[in-house]
């Protein structure tokens, strides 16, 4: 198997200066040979290097540099005086491709144009030059260079001025690219492989009216609740419109449990609408302290008490039922946010006062639509029209919602209740990966998402993999502050994905385990 990493290890570093030797001495008499047979690159603290393994050998290689002066600024002056002004924004050189002679097939080569794309191309660069050697030019032409200025160098070492630019690119190599698998591991928005339908249908017509009704009486069987109200937005919305209803139908202040990132989000919220609460905090990924929400509850101060459901940030299930049990006892107001865990494992929403999801989580459809789930009808309360939950939970919509996204949802909740059982087996299958078993995080798990704090040796992973066309969850900066990166299994093509992570799985974490040892 053949996958790319960003090199990081002394070991790393090694093979590359032996693969610099066997190339650019052996090979190609560009220098003078040395007993070590390693030859290390002046610019070698400079260079981020992107290598190519044969399971766990380096194969080939490319050093990425955007530091001036290029090397090739040095043999013909400064590359801006041979190109186009529209590419000259922001450059870097490609230097020392090589790929050992047993290796040179089409694999190793798409391996490295995908990881200049992966690497490069989402960074802004406008156009990556490269001192071709004229042995090569067919493998560089391949990848998308061309020719800008004439060779340079001595009749056994000569080398033409290359350049990919960003236009190029997106016009010719993008599509070639992109037909090379990318997988996602991302908790949303979720890929869809049909077509949009529906798209110029009216939202005032009888036929969207048909599709509204099917979709939320579906909705309402799939949660249990009495009442929904559909809303065109993010999970965000749907936590102001709950938010809204509570600032005008509260006496009395409530109560906000927060063991993660979304329930510090909630009280963000919450503060924003000026509504009068506490917080009751527990560390990130442990359970709720049941005994002090009794305490507080007990003291009949709250009116409301409002969770999150599934705390996406640490893949935790805050449990509904016990918490349900002591706001009854007390006869308090639940409000769950479960955004991430509708549609993710079935549970009921019939005793909670309100509830929010939305479209584009586990049950797998277009992100765009949100849900206010309620226990009962609402007066209507004078705030903002667009967060007034009374005007959406009429028959009818007030405001425009997209054929299109009621339709997708529609699609979606056709694979309910087997979708349940489906993300229980991927997730099972996800929890056996060595790297989960060595670096998730320890939690009362539920089948959407799983979480890894990554060791220093790890941080890198995210990268690596995403060279190979792997993507996993940990842009977000909580997830960075804490090391975490996340794998969900509501993906279409799961399985796939799963099949090349793991496939690379074992031969990354053996390259790592080895640089360790040798340390």
């Amino acid at each position: 198997m053949y996958w790319c990493k960003i090199a990081t290890t002394e070991k790393e570093f090694d093979d590359i200066a032996a693969l610099n030797y066997e190339t650019f001495i052996e090979e190609i008499p560009q220098y003078e040979a040395n007993e070590s047979r390693r030859k290390v690159d002046r610019f070698h603290s400079e260079n981020k290097y992107i290598v190519v393994y044969k399971e766990t050998e380096i194969v080939g290689m490319l050093a990425f540099r955007d530091n001036r002066p290029f090397s090739l600024d040095e043999k013909i002056g400064k590359v801006e005086q041979y190109l186009n002004e529209s590419d000259c924004g922001k450059l870097a050189e490609i230097r020392l491709l090589a790929v050992r002679k047993s290796f040179r097939t089409g694999r190793v080569l798409f391996r490295l144009i995908q990881a200049v794309y992966a690497f490069a191309y989402h960074q802004g660069y406008s156009a990556a030059v490269i001192s071709g050697t004229t042995r090569e030019q067919k493998l560089y032409k391949q990848m998308g260079f061309e020719a800008f200025a004439p060779a340079v160098g001595s009749e056994e070492a000569k080398f033409v001025p290359m350049i990919l630019t960003r236009s190029k690119f997106e016009q010719e190599l993008e599509k070639r690219i992109s037909k090379g698998n990318q997988y996602t591991f991302y908790p949303g928005p979720v890929k869809q492989n049909s077509t949009l339908s529906h798209t110029n249908l009216s939202h005032r017509s009888g036929e969207f009216n048909n599709l509204f009704t099917r979709m939320k009486k579906q909705l309402l069987e799939l949660s249990g609740a009495n009442y929904i109200a559909t809303v065109v937005g993010s999970g965000t919305l749907a936590n102001d419109v709950m938010l809204g209803q509570l600032k005008v139908s509260s006496k009395k202040k409530g109560l906000i449990l927060v063991n993660g990132e979304f329930g510090e989000r909630l009280a963000d919220q919450a503060n924003n609408w000026g509504l009068s609460f506490e917080t009751l905090a527990s560390d990130w990924g442990m359970a709720h302290n049941l005994s002090d929400l009794n305490l507080h509850l007990k003291s009949e101060a709250y009116e409301w008490v409002l969770m999150v459901h599934g705390e996406t940030s640490t893949g935790t299930l805050n449990s509904i039922e016990p918490i349900l049990e002591i706001t009854k006892r007390y006869n308090v107001k639940l409000c769950v946010d479960c955004i991430s865990s509708f549609g993710a494992l079935p549970f009921s929403m019939s005793e909670l006062h309100l509830a929010t999801s939305v479209s584009g989580k586990a049950i797998g459809a277009v992100s765009g639509l949100a849900f206010i789930f309620s226990e009962q009808l609402v007066e209507e309360g004078k705030m903002p029209s667009y967060l007034n939950l009374a005007k959406y939970q009429k028959s009818k919509p007030p405001f425009t919602i997209p054929a299109m996204l009621v339709a997708n949802v529609l699609e979606a909740l056709k694979n309910y209740p087997d979708r349940y059982r489906l993300l229980e087996q991927r997730f099972m299958k996800m929890r056996d990966l060595k790297i989960a078993e060595k670096y998730g995080v320890n939690t009362n798990h539920y089948p959407m998402i799983i979480t890894l704090q990554l060791s220093d040796e790890l941080i890198g992973i995210i990268e690596d993999l995403k060279l190979n066309g792997i993507h996993l969850h940990g842009d977000s900066a909580y997830l960075r502050n804490r090391n975490f990166v996340q794998l969900s299994t509501i993906q279409p093509d799961f399985e796939e994905a799963f099949t090349q992570l793991k496939g690379i799985e074992g031969y990354y974490l053996s390259v790592i385990e080895e640089a360790k040892l040798i340390l």
